[in-house]
Protein backbone atom coordinates (compact mmCIF):
# COMPACT_ATOMS: atom_id res chain seq x y z
CA UNK A 1 0.00 0.00 0.00
CA UNK A 2 1.42 3.49 -1.07
CA UNK A 3 1.76 6.19 0.88
CA UNK A 4 -1.36 9.01 0.77
CA UNK A 5 -0.61 12.80 -1.14
CA UNK A 6 -0.51 13.85 2.85
CA UNK A 7 1.93 11.36 4.26
CA UNK A 8 4.53 12.32 1.25
CA UNK A 9 3.91 15.96 2.25
CA UNK A 10 4.58 15.18 5.95
CA UNK A 11 7.81 13.54 5.74
CA UNK A 12 9.13 16.65 3.07
CA UNK A 13 8.02 18.73 5.08
CA UNK A 14 10.16 17.03 8.44
CA UNK A 15 13.21 16.66 6.40
CA UNK A 16 12.59 20.42 4.67
CA UNK A 17 12.51 22.23 8.67
CA UNK A 18 15.86 19.61 9.22
CA UNK A 19 17.53 21.56 6.33
CA UNK A 20 16.22 24.99 6.94
CA UNK A 21 17.03 24.57 10.85
CA UNK A 22 20.62 24.25 10.24
CA UNK A 23 21.02 26.61 7.49
CA UNK A 24 20.06 29.63 9.68
CA UNK A 25 23.10 28.40 11.70
CA UNK A 26 25.39 28.38 9.36
CA UNK A 27 24.52 31.98 7.28
CA UNK A 28 24.77 32.87 11.21
CA UNK A 29 28.36 32.14 11.09
CA UNK A 30 28.84 33.06 7.54
CA UNK A 31 27.59 36.51 8.29
CA UNK A 32 29.34 36.75 11.91
CA UNK A 33 32.92 36.12 10.02
CA UNK A 34 32.25 38.36 6.60
CA UNK A 35 31.15 41.05 9.63
CA UNK A 36 34.34 40.86 11.38
CA UNK A 37 36.27 41.65 7.86
CA UNK A 38 33.80 43.85 5.69
CA UNK A 39 30.97 45.29 5.77
CA UNK A 40 28.30 44.09 7.85
CA UNK A 41 24.84 42.96 6.24
CA UNK A 42 22.45 44.58 8.63
CA UNK A 43 24.10 47.60 7.25
CA UNK A 44 24.54 46.99 3.50
CA UNK A 45 27.21 45.53 3.22
CA UNK A 46 27.59 42.58 0.79
CA UNK A 47 30.94 40.98 2.05
CA UNK A 48 29.60 37.70 3.00
CA UNK A 49 28.77 36.66 -0.59
CA UNK A 50 32.81 35.74 -0.56
CA UNK A 51 32.53 33.63 2.98
CA UNK A 52 31.98 29.66 2.53
CA UNK A 53 30.25 29.60 5.51
CA UNK A 54 27.62 31.80 4.14
CA UNK A 55 27.13 29.60 0.91
CA UNK A 56 26.84 26.32 2.93
CA UNK A 57 23.74 27.92 4.50
CA UNK A 58 22.42 28.64 1.35
CA UNK A 59 22.86 25.23 -0.17
CA UNK A 60 21.22 24.01 3.22
CA UNK A 61 18.15 26.07 2.78
CA UNK A 62 18.02 25.39 -0.87
CA UNK A 63 17.87 21.83 -0.14
CA UNK A 64 15.34 22.61 2.31
CA UNK A 65 13.17 24.67 0.53
CA UNK A 66 13.21 22.04 -2.78
CA UNK A 67 11.62 20.00 0.18
CA UNK A 68 9.11 22.35 1.01
CA UNK A 69 8.01 23.09 -2.52
CA UNK A 70 7.80 19.79 -3.51
CA UNK A 71 5.34 19.24 -0.08
CA UNK A 72 3.10 22.08 -1.14
CA UNK A 73 2.42 19.82 -3.89
CA UNK A 74 1.04 17.23 -1.99
CA UNK A 75 -0.11 18.81 0.91
CA UNK A 76 -1.83 21.51 1.86
CA UNK A 77 -0.43 24.94 3.91
CA UNK A 78 -2.31 24.24 6.42
CA UNK A 79 -0.37 20.94 7.11
CA UNK A 80 2.96 22.05 5.52
CA UNK A 81 3.54 25.33 6.90
CA UNK A 82 3.17 24.93 10.49
CA UNK A 83 5.97 22.04 10.81
CA UNK A 84 8.46 24.77 10.27
CA UNK A 85 8.19 24.74 13.67
CA UNK A 86 10.93 22.10 13.87
CA UNK A 87 13.33 24.30 11.90
CA UNK A 88 12.60 26.38 14.91
CA UNK A 89 14.17 23.22 17.38
CA UNK A 90 16.84 22.53 15.25
CA UNK A 91 18.17 26.56 15.31
CA UNK A 92 17.91 26.21 18.85
CA UNK A 93 19.70 23.81 19.65
CA UNK A 94 22.04 24.21 17.36
CA UNK A 95 22.74 28.46 17.99
CA UNK A 96 22.78 27.06 21.87
CA UNK A 97 26.05 24.74 21.04
CA UNK A 98 27.42 26.67 17.92
CA UNK A 99 26.93 29.95 18.40
CA UNK A 100 26.77 30.27 22.37
CA UNK A 101 22.98 31.38 22.13
CA UNK A 102 22.45 29.77 25.52
CA UNK A 103 18.92 27.99 25.15
CA UNK A 104 17.17 27.61 29.06
CA UNK A 105 14.82 25.32 30.19
CA UNK A 106 11.65 27.22 29.46
CA UNK A 107 13.16 27.43 25.94
CA UNK A 108 13.21 23.38 25.97
CA UNK A 109 9.50 23.59 27.18
CA UNK A 110 8.91 26.20 24.07
CA UNK A 111 10.60 23.06 22.14
CA UNK A 112 8.07 20.62 23.00
CA UNK A 113 5.49 22.62 23.07
CA UNK A 114 5.90 22.97 19.16
CA UNK A 115 6.12 19.41 18.27
CA UNK A 116 2.72 18.55 20.65
CA UNK A 117 1.55 21.50 18.62
CA UNK A 118 2.35 20.12 15.33
CA UNK A 119 1.61 16.70 15.92
CA UNK A 120 -1.70 18.05 16.88
CA UNK A 121 -1.95 19.52 13.14
CA UNK A 122 -0.65 16.57 11.24
CA UNK A 123 -3.84 14.63 12.60
CA UNK A 124 -6.14 16.81 12.03
CA UNK A 125 -4.93 18.20 8.81
CA UNK A 126 -7.64 17.98 5.41
CA UNK A 127 -7.30 16.10 2.63
CA UNK A 128 -6.44 18.90 -0.36
CA UNK A 129 -8.58 18.90 -3.45
CA UNK A 130 -5.62 19.60 -6.44
CA UNK A 131 -6.48 22.17 -9.18
CA UNK A 132 -6.74 20.19 -12.67
CA UNK A 133 -4.83 23.08 -14.32
CA UNK A 134 -3.10 26.05 -13.89
CA UNK A 135 -6.09 28.04 -15.51
CA UNK A 136 -8.00 26.40 -12.52
CA UNK A 137 -5.30 28.61 -10.08
CA UNK A 138 -5.56 31.56 -11.99
CA UNK A 139 -9.24 31.86 -11.15
CA UNK A 140 -8.74 31.02 -7.60
CA UNK A 141 -5.99 34.07 -7.43
CA UNK A 142 -7.74 36.26 -8.93
CA UNK A 143 -10.85 35.70 -6.81
CA UNK A 144 -11.45 39.44 -5.08
CA UNK A 145 -10.84 38.53 -1.76
CA UNK A 146 -7.77 37.30 -2.31
CA UNK A 147 -6.87 40.42 -5.23
CA UNK A 148 -7.97 42.56 -1.47
CA UNK A 149 -5.30 40.21 0.64
CA UNK A 150 -2.45 40.98 -2.41
CA UNK A 151 -3.03 44.61 -2.75
CA UNK A 152 -3.35 44.69 1.63
CA UNK A 153 -0.01 42.73 1.36
CA UNK A 154 1.70 44.82 -0.34
CA UNK A 155 1.03 48.51 0.48
CA UNK A 156 1.86 47.13 4.10
CA UNK A 157 5.69 45.96 2.60
CA UNK A 158 6.19 49.04 0.95
CA UNK A 159 5.53 51.09 3.85
CA UNK A 160 7.73 49.15 6.12
CA UNK A 161 10.39 49.34 2.87
CA UNK A 162 9.80 53.29 2.43
CA UNK A 163 9.10 54.19 5.95
CA UNK A 164 9.58 52.10 8.78
CA UNK A 165 13.01 49.97 8.11
CA UNK A 166 15.50 53.56 7.33
CA UNK A 167 14.31 54.23 11.08
CA UNK A 168 13.78 51.11 13.28
CA UNK A 169 14.57 48.26 10.90
CA UNK A 170 18.27 48.31 13.24
CA UNK A 171 16.23 48.45 16.32
CA UNK A 172 13.41 46.64 15.89
CA UNK A 173 13.20 42.91 14.67
CA UNK A 174 9.38 43.55 13.30
CA UNK A 175 10.84 45.08 10.33
CA UNK A 176 13.10 42.87 8.54
CA UNK A 177 10.68 40.44 8.92
CA UNK A 178 7.93 41.12 8.58
CA UNK A 179 8.91 42.00 5.53
CA UNK A 180 10.14 38.87 5.13
CA UNK A 181 6.80 37.28 6.23
CA UNK A 182 4.58 39.70 4.10
CA UNK A 183 6.52 38.56 1.02
CA UNK A 184 6.83 35.06 1.83
CA UNK A 185 2.78 34.48 1.97
CA UNK A 186 2.74 35.57 -1.51
CA UNK A 187 5.95 33.12 -2.41
CA UNK A 188 3.78 30.49 -0.75
CA UNK A 189 1.20 29.76 -3.19
CA UNK A 190 2.83 30.93 -6.20
CA UNK A 191 5.46 27.88 -5.11
CA UNK A 192 2.24 26.18 -5.15
CA UNK A 193 1.23 27.25 -8.38
CA UNK A 194 4.44 26.27 -9.66
CA UNK A 195 4.45 23.11 -8.16
CA UNK A 196 1.30 21.45 -9.45
CA UNK A 197 1.54 23.17 -13.17
CA UNK A 198 4.96 21.24 -13.14
CA UNK A 199 3.09 18.00 -11.31
CA UNK A 200 0.28 18.01 -13.88
CA UNK A 201 3.09 18.60 -16.75
CA UNK A 202 4.75 15.62 -16.13
CA UNK A 203 1.34 13.78 -15.68
CA UNK A 204 1.15 14.20 -19.47
CA UNK A 205 -1.11 17.46 -19.14
CA UNK A 206 1.01 20.55 -20.34
CA UNK A 207 0.81 23.80 -18.48
CA UNK A 208 4.49 25.24 -19.97
CA UNK A 209 2.32 26.74 -22.35
CA UNK A 210 0.30 28.89 -20.06
CA UNK A 211 1.41 32.45 -19.56
CA UNK A 212 0.22 32.12 -16.18
CA UNK A 213 2.68 29.81 -15.00
CA UNK A 214 5.46 32.14 -16.03
CA UNK A 215 3.63 34.72 -14.41
CA UNK A 216 3.72 32.54 -10.71
CA UNK A 217 7.01 31.81 -11.36
CA UNK A 218 8.40 35.19 -11.80
CA UNK A 219 6.40 36.58 -8.41
CA UNK A 220 8.13 33.19 -6.92
CA UNK A 221 11.50 34.41 -7.77
CA UNK A 222 11.26 38.10 -7.02
CA UNK A 223 9.68 37.16 -3.68
CA UNK A 224 12.49 34.89 -2.84
CA UNK A 225 15.19 37.31 -3.81
CA UNK A 226 13.43 39.90 -1.33
CA UNK A 227 13.29 37.69 1.04
CA UNK A 228 16.55 36.45 1.24
CA UNK A 229 17.43 40.25 1.16
CA UNK A 230 15.85 41.19 4.84
CA UNK A 231 16.35 37.48 6.19
CA UNK A 232 20.24 38.01 5.85
CA UNK A 233 19.64 41.88 7.33
CA UNK A 234 17.28 40.26 10.00
CA UNK A 235 19.70 37.60 11.02
CA UNK A 236 23.02 39.51 11.07
CA UNK A 237 21.91 42.24 13.30
CA UNK A 238 19.66 40.25 15.85
CA UNK A 239 19.96 37.31 17.90
CA UNK A 240 19.43 34.10 15.48
CA UNK A 241 17.08 32.29 18.12
CA UNK A 242 15.23 35.18 18.01
CA UNK A 243 14.96 35.52 14.57
CA UNK A 244 13.98 32.07 13.77
CA UNK A 245 10.59 31.85 16.10
CA UNK A 246 9.66 35.32 15.02
CA UNK A 247 9.59 34.63 11.50
CA UNK A 248 8.07 31.21 11.67
CA UNK A 249 4.94 32.92 14.13
CA UNK A 250 4.80 35.67 11.61
CA UNK A 251 5.61 33.48 8.16
CA UNK A 252 3.06 30.69 9.18
CA UNK A 253 0.22 32.93 10.33
CA UNK A 254 0.50 34.85 7.20
CA UNK A 255 1.16 31.83 5.23
CA UNK A 256 -2.38 30.23 6.37
CA UNK A 257 -4.79 32.75 5.72
CA UNK A 258 -3.01 33.56 2.53
CA UNK A 259 -4.00 29.82 1.20
CA UNK A 260 -7.31 29.47 3.15
CA UNK A 261 -8.23 32.48 1.49
CA UNK A 262 -6.91 31.52 -2.51
CA UNK A 263 -6.69 27.58 -1.82
CA UNK A 264 -10.10 27.36 0.80
CA UNK A 265 -7.56 24.42 2.14
CA UNK A 266 -10.50 24.47 5.16
CA UNK A 267 -13.41 24.14 2.81
CA UNK A 268 -15.51 20.88 3.36
CA UNK A 269 -13.87 20.04 6.67
CA UNK A 270 -15.85 19.73 9.89
CA UNK A 271 -15.77 22.42 12.61
CA UNK A 272 -14.10 20.31 14.93
CA UNK A 273 -11.48 19.34 12.75
CA UNK A 274 -11.11 23.22 11.88
CA UNK A 275 -11.00 23.96 15.70
CA UNK A 276 -8.31 21.42 16.40
CA UNK A 277 -6.29 22.52 13.71
CA UNK A 278 -6.75 26.24 15.10
CA UNK A 279 -5.48 25.20 18.79
CA UNK A 280 -2.60 22.97 17.19
CA UNK A 281 -1.84 26.29 15.25
CA UNK A 282 -2.39 28.42 18.61
CA UNK A 283 -0.03 25.59 20.68
CA UNK A 284 2.93 26.02 17.99
CA UNK A 285 2.57 30.03 18.36
CA UNK A 286 2.53 29.34 22.34
CA UNK A 287 6.00 27.33 21.81
CA UNK A 288 7.77 29.89 19.90
CA UNK A 289 6.43 32.80 22.21
CA UNK A 290 8.13 30.76 25.16
CA UNK A 291 11.54 30.74 23.08
CA UNK A 292 11.52 33.94 21.99
CA UNK A 293 10.32 34.89 25.93
CA UNK A 294 13.45 33.27 27.18
CA UNK A 295 15.53 34.80 24.79
CA UNK A 296 14.60 38.35 25.88
CA UNK A 297 15.36 37.62 29.75
CA UNK A 298 19.17 36.81 29.19
CA UNK A 299 21.53 39.20 30.88
CA UNK A 300 23.56 41.65 28.53
CA UNK A 301 27.17 40.29 27.66
CA UNK A 302 28.72 43.35 29.50
CA UNK A 303 26.98 45.88 31.91
CA UNK A 304 26.08 49.58 30.61
CA UNK A 305 28.73 51.43 30.87
CA UNK A 306 31.51 49.42 30.43
CA UNK A 307 34.26 48.84 28.27
CA UNK A 308 36.19 45.64 27.35
CA UNK A 309 39.40 45.10 25.78
CA UNK A 310 40.81 42.09 24.97
CA UNK A 311 45.05 42.18 25.40
CA UNK A 312 46.66 39.07 24.51
CA UNK A 313 45.52 38.93 20.80
CA UNK A 314 43.76 35.27 20.82
CA UNK A 315 40.45 36.21 20.00
CA UNK A 316 39.59 32.21 19.93
CA UNK A 317 39.41 32.44 23.78
CA UNK A 318 36.20 33.15 25.84
CA UNK A 319 36.20 35.58 28.25
CA UNK A 320 36.82 33.74 31.51
CA UNK A 321 39.97 32.59 29.68
CA UNK A 322 41.18 36.16 28.48
CA UNK A 323 43.31 38.42 30.28
CA UNK A 324 40.59 41.16 30.55
CA UNK A 325 41.08 44.59 31.31
CA UNK A 326 37.58 46.24 32.34
CA UNK A 327 36.76 49.65 33.37
CA UNK A 328 33.59 50.78 35.07
CA UNK A 329 32.22 54.10 35.10
CA UNK A 330 32.63 54.34 39.16
CA UNK A 331 35.96 52.21 39.92
CA UNK A 332 38.65 50.36 38.18
CA UNK A 333 39.96 47.38 38.29
CA UNK A 334 42.29 44.72 36.35
CA UNK A 335 41.17 40.93 35.64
Amino acid sequence: MGLSDNSIGLILAVASSAFIGSSFILKKKGLKRAGSSGTRAGVGGYTYLLEPLWWAGMVTMLVGEVANFVAYIYAPAVLVTPLGALSIIISAVLAHFMLKERLQKMGVLGCVTCIVGSVVIVIHAPQEHTPNSVQEIWTLATQPAFLIYVAATLSAVLALVLHFEPHYGQTNILVYLGICSLIGALTVVSIKAIGIAIKLTLDGINQITYPQTWFFLTVAVICVITQLNYLNKALDTFNAAIVSPVYYVMFTTLTIIASAIMFKDWSGQDASSIASEICGFVTVLSGTVILHATREQEPATAPAGTVTWYVSGDSVKSAEDEHLITIHSSDYYVQ
